[in-house]
This record gives structure tokens, sequence and C-alpha cells, in this order.
């Protein structure tokens, strides 16, 4: 081979490469979008059995093809304090299992000889969903298109990957080279570093399937490179770990950890088959007998016994694991603070868009329930002047100022995310829907200051002013009840009983302002507060507006559930 020979074959890697990568994020973007709604509830159940949390790692790295995703998404969640340090760890251990299915894919596809194979039946499907996604208008068919075209495309760069590895192994001098490294720590560590920098322990381990495929490499150096791709895709962990807080690098650790600790076992299990053979034995022959004449599908089964075995000695472990992250990662010294954050939400979250939605959904519900929290202080304040809260609902409305502006800001980094109707039709709701617990928030400060204004006047609401208060109060909860059940559900009827109660605010008050005037006209009620009793009733009925606006933006979701 020429230098321009070599130089197209250089070039021919790096396009199959980039290919690759961008056909791994497309089906990644669209399996996560058209499974979304599975997704979502697949994360809800994280429980405390170990096995559970394999099984959703598992389940979740093949459903969006991205351990990488996962994972990040897991630190997220360590981060906001939703996820234990133990469940982080089992999900990590089945998203390792999870991403073998890229390599099983992709020897698959290396099947067949001459000019018809699995690989160019496979790449054929990128001109399938390219035209799928081309003449359809249905979200459901354009996602499909998506993931078949990204699928296809996944087989054109690793075709283009094969033919640049069948160019290198006619170089005698780069056969030689690479025959040369044969130390399994060497290869383990090109392995890492390789991946380290794709940032894709897929990718890796499919140019190690086609080297070996092509005869540039053999088995075992391929498998050594592959063990090393496993330490290498801990990377993305470990750079998402060092920006959050004590427990997400503490999961990024135990990542690092499981990886490496399979990486040392499956050493020591090839060192000690080597001895006790006389070096006739590697884990190349045993995958070699197993598998004959299928080089592919020796290095992806490798892959997968690796996961599968590293995952069933670290399950006894994982406490073990969680401890010994915690020695090596010390708790920060703690300093009081009560600045304002949110509870459900991290940046890291937006790697996985379909679940930061669901956590965005469960950030908004905390801010209502705050927004009602901070309603019924002020309701107690004003009818008792007992003050002994006020720090609370300062504290509180400060954290919904904050939360308006936060939430706002994270929906619309996330309506930039490629997400399925539903989610965007919820993200455009959300924006509306903080800013009417945000009111909540103001009305209820204004209740506050008619407190104020009643104890520098020495005055007091009546008896039957705080009744109607209290009967007020009942039903706003009532409703606000109802309408988080709504909210929640994506629920009509729940949204029908809110509205029939909002007609009885309505109608009582009115009520309290009639019946205020005619109190005074009978020297029942003080008349230095009547002013604050009518703003309160007023108060009360926005209060009540603001919480069916909330219900409203249901609507147009109603159909839409993914």
């Amino acid at each position: 081979m020429d230098f321009a020979s070599i130089l197209i074959a250089i070039l021919t890697l790096t396009a199959g490469i980039g290919v690759f990568l961008v056909a791994c994020q497309m089906m990644s973007s669209n399996l996560e979008s058209a499974s979304s709604k599975g997704l979502k509830r697949l994360f809800s159940k994280t429980g405390d059995n170990k096995w559970v949390g394999v099984g959703i790692g598992t389940v979740g790295t093949a459903a969006i093809q991205s351990s990488g995703a996962v994972t990040v998404m897991v630190i997220g969640f360590v981060n906001v304090g939703i996820m234990s340090l133990t469940q982080a760890a089992t999900i990590i251990y089945g998203a390792n299992i999870g991403t073998t299915v890229t390599a099983q894919l992709v020897a698959l596809g290396m099947f067949g000889n001459g000019s018809i194979s699995t690989t160019i039946i496979f790449a054929a499907f990128a001109g399938i969903g390219a035209f799928i996604t081309l003449f359809t208008k249905r979200e459901m068919w354009r996602q499909i298109g998506g993931i078949l075209t990204g699928f296809g495309m996944l087989f054109v760069g690793l075709e283009m990957m094969s033919d640049a590895m069948r160019d290198f192994s006619e170089l005698e001098e780069i056969r030689n080279m690479l025959a040369s490294i044969s130390n399994p720590l060497l290869l383990v560590a090109v392995g890492a570093i390789l991946t380290a920098i794709i940032q894709s322990s897929s990718v890796m381990t499919s140019i190690a399937i086609t080297m070996v495929v092509t005869g540039l490499i053999n088995l075992d150096q391929g498998i050594y490179l592959t063990m090393g791709s496993n330490i290498g895709s801990c990377v993305v962990a470990i750079i998402a770990g060092i920006t959050s807080g004590v427990n997400a690098k503490r999961t990024a650790l135990i990542h690092l950890m499981f990886n490496t600790m399979g990486v040392i076992l499956f050493l020591c299990i090839a060192g000690l088959l080597w001895i006790v053979s006389g070096g006739a034995t590697s884990f190349g022959t045993l995958f070699n007998n197993f598998f004959n004449g299928a080089p592919q599908m020796q290095l992806a089964m490798f892959h997968t016994v690796f996961n599968i075995t590293t995952m069933l000695v670290a399950m006894p472990l994982t406490n073990m694991l969680v401890n010994l992250s915690c020695k090596v990662v010390k708790d920060e010294p703690k300093i009081e603070s009560d600045a304002p954050h949110l509870y459900y939400l991290d940046e890291t979250m937006l790697r996985t868009p379909v679940v930061a939605v669901r956590q965005l959904k469960a950030e908004v519900e905390n801010m209502a329930q705050m927004a009602i929290d901070n309603f019924n202080r002020s309701l107690h304040i004003v009818t008792t002047l007992d003050y002994s809260e006020i720090k609370k609902f300062q504290k509180t409305e400060d954290e919904l100022d904050f939360l308006n502006k936060e939430l706002v800001r994270y929906a619309v980094t996330l309506s930039g995310k490629q997400l399925n109707l539903y989610d965007n039709q919820y993200l455009a709701s959300t924006i509306r829907t903080v800013s009417d617990l945000e009111r909540i928030g103001d009305y209820a400060e204004n209740i506050i200051e008619y407190a104020d204004s009643l104890r520098t006047q020495e005055a007091r609401f009546s008896d039957y002013a705080i009744a109607e208060i209290k009967e007020a109060q009942r039903l706003i909860n009532d409703l606000y009840k109802e309408i988080m059940i709504a909210y929640h559900k994506v629920d009509l009827t729940a949204l029908g009983r809110a509205n029939q109660i909002e007609d009885e605010i309505d109608k009582l008050t009115r009520e309290m302002e009639t019946n205020h005037i005619q109190r005074l006209s009978l020297n029942i009620c003080d008349p230095n507060v009547g002013t604050e009793y009518i703003s309160l009733s007023q108060n009360s009925e926005r209060v009540a507006d603001h919480l069916i606006n909330v219900g409203k933006s249901i609507r147009k979701l109603v159909g839409l559930q993914a």
C-alpha cells in the first residue's frame, strides 16, 4: 500500500467511527422518546431489592442503547438525594450488561460472505427509516423511522470501519506491530485510553470486533481491549460526578471500582488458565471452541459473559463497595445554608430528557405543596396573629421565587431536546403552571401584610369572620387535593370535581364580602379591619383561580400519553 492508500484507510476509519457514533446517538434519542412512558415507569420502581436495580439498569440501557446516559442519570438521582448509593450501584451493574446488546448487534451484522451479508441487509434499514421519516407526519412513525435510520447507519459505520481494518491488515508492518503487543496489561490500558477519548465503549468494542474479524489482531488481544473499554467507559460518569455533590462522586467511584474489579478478576482467571494449561489455554481458545468459525460472536459473547460474571461477583460485595466509596470520598464539612435549591432535578439529568421531564414534574408538584403550605400558614397567622412560623413562611416564599425562575429555565432547556409530543406539550404548559404557583405565594404574602396591619392596629377578625375564613381554607385545600390528583394522573374526572369545588369557593367568597358588610352595619365586626377582610376574601378566590389554571394545563395532554 502506498501513502495515499494508507491515508484513505485512516480517513475511512475516522468516518466510520463518526457515522457509528452519530448512529448510536440517533438510536438512543429516538428509542428514548419512543419508550418514554416505560422508561419513566421503570426508574420510578427503584427500591431496596438489588436484583430489581440490576434489571432496571439492564432494561433501561438496552432500551436507549446508552450505558453512559443511564449512569449519568443515576448520578443525577443520587446527587439530589432521591436514590441511595446502593440502588445506584445495582443499576450501574445492570447498565454494564445492557450495553452488551450493541456488541451482539454488531456481531450479528457481520455474518455472511460475498455481496450479500447481514451488514448490507441491516445497513439498508437506514434508507427505509429515512423514507419513513421523510413521508410521515405522525410522531410515532417519525420515531420509528429515526430508530431504523440509526440502526442502519450503525452498520454503515461498521462496514466503513471493517473496510479500513481490511486495508490495514494488508500492511505487514502494522500486522507485525500489533502482533508484538501481547502484554494483557498494555492492551487493557490501550482499550481504556481509546474508550476514554471516544467516550463510547460500544464504539471501542465494535472496533475490536472488526479488527478480530479482519485478522488485524487475534481474539485474545480483542478480549483485553474490550476489558479495557469497560474501564474507559467510566470517564463519562467521572466527569459528571466531579461537577456534582459528594454522593455523586461516590457513585462515579463505585462505577470505576466495579469495572476495575471485573478486569482484575478476569486478568487473574486468564493467568490461572495460562499457568494450569502450560500456556495452551486462554480466553481466546475457550471462546474459539465454543463459537468456532465466528470470531465476531466470540468477542461479543465474551463481552456479555464478562459483564454478567462481574455483576454476579459484585452483588454480594455491594455494601462493601458503598462503604469503601464513602471512606475514599469524605463527607464535606456541613455548612448550614438556607439557600433555595432544586429537590428532584440536576443538570446531569439533561442527558436523559424523558426522565428529566418526569423529575421536572416532581419539582412542580413539590412547588405546589410549598405554595399551599404557605397559603395555610398565612391564614393561620392572620386569624391568630401567631407569628411563630413567620421565618418558615419567608424561607418558603424565597424558595417559591427561586423555583419559579429555575423551573422555567430548566423547562426551556429541556424543550430544545428531542422529546415526544406529550413531553413537549407538558413543557409548554409548565412555564404557565409554575407562574400560577408563584402567584399563590404572592397572595399568601398579601395576607401576611393584612395580619401586620391587624397587629399594628391591635385589632382582630370577629369569630364569625374567622369561621368563614376557615371554611374557605377547607374548600381551597380540598380543591388543591383534587387539582394535584388531576395534575399527577392527567385525570379529567378529578379536574371535574375540582371545578365543582371552585364554584363553591366563588360563591363563598362573594358571601364573605356580603356578610362582612352586614356585620359592620350591626357593629359585630371592627370597621378598621373591613378592607383587610374583603381583600383577604378576594385573594382566596384568586388562589383558587390559579389552582384551577394548574389543573387546566392537563387538558392538552389527554390522549397524548406516551
